[in-house]
């Protein structure tokens, strides 16, 4: 685990081992998004959809879209 300060302009540098395991490298587009208190920070994709499939997993009851369908 390394520790990262913000600078003044909110800005932090990714440490290397970040940058590695995410092969990233100058330039590179990342994206940030905030889910529960966890912020996830990974390289933008070239497909949206593979790389966000199942993000939402386990934040509805299993039996949830069962009972919505039956609603109707």
């Amino acid at each position: 685990m390394t520790i990262v300060k913000l600078s003044s302009k909110y800005q932090m540098v990714l440490p290397k081992e970040a940058r590695e395991a995410m092969k990233v490298d100058r330039g590179a587009q990342l994206l940030v998004f905030v889910r529960g208190g966890v912020t996830v920070i990974m390289p933008k994709p070239d497909r949206y959809a593979r790389a966000l499939a199942g993000i939402a997993r386990g934040l509805y009851p299993r039996d949830y879209l069962a009972s919505e369908r039956r609603s109707w």
